[in-house]
C-alpha cells in the first residue's frame, strides 16, 4: 500500500504546470533535461547551496560522465550542446598493453562524484555543471575492433558529426566564431581509447578550422617515424599511437611549429627521435624539469609556445606517474603527480581551446580504488572548466 500511494503521488506530481524538485518549473520534457537523469524530490535528498542540486546518490543510475544528461547525438540532432563528451572504445593501435577500449566507461564510472556538492570549481571560480553552456554527455562512437583503417574512418566521421553542428549558445545571435566561414561551433571533448585516436580526431578538427596548434601531455613523443615505431609492415600498421603526430604532420594537420609535448620521460631508438620530432614541428617538456622551473616554469613554456591561436589539447594518461595512475597501456615511471597535472591544465586559463581528449585509460590495470579513472575525470573536470570561462572567439 505505501508503495503505491508513493506511486500514486508521483504520478500526480507529473500533470501539466507541475513544480519539480530543484526548483524546476515546466514540462516532463524539461525537468528531464535539465541538469541530470533524475531530479524528482521524492528520490533525492536537496542541501541548501548554490542551485540546490548537491548531495544526490552518486553512486546509483546509469553512468555519464559526471552525471551529465544523456542523448545519443549520433542517432539525433535534436539536442543542441555546446560541449559535448564522447567516447572512442578503441584501443587496436596499441604497442603493449591493450584495454583502453574501456576507457570511456571507466572514466565515466571514476566521473560520479565531480558534482556531488554542486561541482563548483573553486580555483578556477566557475562551475561548468552550471553556466552558460549545454553540457550533454553524447555516448560513444560504435567502433569497429576488427578493420582499423574503417575504425579510423568511424571516428573521424562521429568526431566532425558533433563538432559541426550548431551550438546551443550564441550561433542565432550572428556571433562570429573562429571555424571556417566565420562560424561558432560546439566543442568536443573524446574519452579514449589508445592514442590513435588523435589523428582522425585532428582531420576532423581540420575539416572544422583549418591546422591548430596541440599541446600534447604525454611520457612519450608519439611522432616516431613509422618504419622506427613498429616497422610499418603495412600501410595501415604505420598508423598507431606512436605514430600517429608523424602522419598528422604529413597530412598538414599542425600548425607549423606551435606545438609542444610536456611530461616527456622516454627511451629513445636514439637522438634522431629528437631531431625528427622538431621536424614535425614539436617543441618538447621533459618532466624531470618540473624539478627545476617549477609548474609556473611549465606552463609559461607551454603558453609561450602556443601563443594565442587556436589549440587542441591531448592528455594521456601516462603523463602521470603510474603510482598515481596505473592503469595504463605503456606506464613510465617519473611521471607527475595527479596534483601537479591538474595545477598545470588550469595555468592554461584563458587559451583558446577548440577541442581535448584523454586517452589510454585501461581500467583492468587500476587499483580497486580506481585511482586512475577517478584522476581521468578530475584532469577533464579542469578541462571542462576551461572551456566554459573562455567561449571561443574570433580570431
Amino acid at each position: 500500500m505505501f508503495t503505491k500511494t508513493l506511486l500514486f503521488t508521483a504520478l500526480v506530481g507529473l500533470g501539466g504546470g507541475a513544480v519539480w524538485g530543484h526548483e524546476h518549473s515546466g514540462s516532463l520534457q524539461e525537468h528531464l533535461s535539465a541538469q541530470g537523469p533524475h531530479k524528482e524530490r521524492l528520490w533525492y535528498n536537496v542541501l541548501p547551496g548554490d542551485g540546490g542540486t548537491q548531495a544526490d546518490s552518486v553512486f546509483s543510475g546509469i553512468s555519464t560522465f559526471g552525471r551529465l544528461p544523456y542523448f545519443p547525438c549520433l542517432s539525433s540532432d535534436e539536442e543542441k550542446f555546446d560541449i559535448a563528451f564522447l567516447g572512442a572504445p578503441f584501443d587496436t593501435g596499441t604497442s603493449y598493453r591493450p584495454g583502453a577500449r574501456f576507457g570511456p566507461s571507466g572514466i565515466r564510472q571514476g566521473s560520479r562524484r565531480l558534482n556531488l556538492y554542486g561541482g563548483y570549481n573553486t580555483l578556477l571560480s566557475v562551475n561548468p555543471f552550471n553556466s552558460w553552456a549545454r553540457v550533454l554527455d553524447c555516448g560513444d562512437i560504435p567502433v569497429t575492433s576488427y578493420d582499423n583503417a574503417y575504425a579510423i574512418k568511424q571516428i573521424e566521421q562521429g568526431h566532425y558529426s558533433l563538432l559541426s553542428r550548431t551550438p546551443a549558445y550564441g550561433a542565432d545571435e550572428g556571433r562570429k566564431g573562429p571555424a571556417k566561414g566565420g562560424k561558432v561551433l560546439p566543442r568536443v571533448i573524446t574519452l579514449g581509447g589508445d592514442h590513435t585516436i588523435v589523428l582522425p580526431i585532428l582531420r576532423s578538427v581540420k575539416r572544422a578550422y583549418g591546422p591548430v596548434s596541440v599541446i600534447h601531455f604525454d611520457s612519450h613523443l608519439d611522432t616516431w617515424v613509422p618504419k622506427v615505431f613498429g616497422g610499418a609492415p603495412t600501410e595501415q600498421a604505420s598508423v598507431n599511437h606512436g605514430t600517429y603526430f608523424w602522419h598528422a604532420y604529413k597530412e598538414g594537420l599542425l600548425r607549423n611549429n606551435t606545438n609542444i609535448h610536456a611530461g616527456i620521460r622516454t627511451t629513445l631508438s636514439g637522438p634522431s627521435d629528437y631531431e625528427n620530432d622538431a621536424v614535425v614541428g614539436f617543441d618538447l617538456i621533459e618532466a624531470h624539469e618540473i624539478d627545476e622551473i617549477g609548474v609556473g616554469g611549465i606552463v609559461k613554456k607551454i603558453r609561450d609556445r602556443v601563443g594565442d591561436g587556436l589549440v587542441y589539447l591531448s592528455i594521456d594518461i601516462d603523463s602521470l606517474d603510474p603510482a598515481f595512475a596505473p592503469a595504463t597501456g605503456t606506464p613510465e615511471t617519473g611521471g607527475w603527480s595527479t596534483r601537479e597535472l591538474r595545477t598545470i591544465i588550469r595555468g592554461l586559463d584563458g587559451l583558446q581551446l577548440i577541442g581535448a581528449d584523454i586517452v589510454e585509460v585501461a581500467p583492468a590495470y587500476d587499483t580497486n580504488a580506481e585511482l586512475t579513472t577517478m584522476a581521468a575525470a578530475d584532469v577533464l573536470f579542469e578541462v571542462m572548466s576551461i572551456m566554459v570561462k573562455t567561449p571561443l572567439k574570433s580570431v
